[in-house]
């Protein structure tokens, strides 16, 4: 386990290409995205072609490669959770361009992640609604975002996004009726 900012420190080091302190970073860093990334991966549907492992390395690039000042450990993972969703969708989207899918069901959140379990082409309409909730509503499609993609508890949001649990309930009880009623009026 990391020494308390130990993370926020290699990622600083790290980010000024210093290659040894990647190595610690991503030794410290790869349990835990593993762990968010098998989590995840039990609620795709089964079959899926994309592996928890090539999830957790696809997600570990693209945050090695992000232009940002990490602002500490809870700031990485709040981006590594945003990255999975933005790799599964983009995962779903390829999967549906070779196979030219269609939505054809009505969706809502309350059945949508178990729906996009079986039927892929649902993530994308999640994912396009989360975009418009985070238009108006930031802090609630942060909070749905790192709940149902990053896998985390009410109590670890609530420290990633430096609120309290309560803010962290109402955001997501505000969040899926928000999306529950965006998904229908969208199908």
């Amino acid at each position: 386990m990391a020494a308390p900012g130990q993370i926020t420190v290699l990622l600083r080091a790290s980010a000024r290409d210093d290659p040894a302190a990647e190595e610690e970073l991503l030794s410290l860093v790869y349990g835990e995205l593993k762990k968010r990334a098998i989590r995840h991966m039990r609620r795709e549907r089964s079959g899926h072609t994309l592996q928890p492992t090539a999830l957790v390395h696809e997600t570990y690039l693209r945050l090695r490669d992000q232009d940002c000042e990490w602002q500490n450990r809870s700031h990485f993972f709040g981006v590594a959770a945003q990255q999975m969703r933005r790799i599964l969708v983009d995962h779903v989207r390829r999967r549906n361009a070779q196979k030219r899918a269609v939505i054809e069901d009505r969706v809502t959140f309350g059945n949508a992640l178990e729906a996009a379990r079986q039927r892929p082409a649902e993530l994308l309409a999640i994912d396009e609604a989360l975009d418009r909730m985070a238009q108006d509503y930031p802090r609630q499609e942060k909070t749905i975002e790192l709940k149902f993609f990053g896998g985390y508890s009410e109590v670890e949001i609530a420290a990633i996004l430096e609120h309290s649990v309560e803010t962290v309930k109402r955001d997501m009880k505000f969040a899926k009726t928000w999306l529950s009623r965006e998904l229908r009026r969208r199908s």
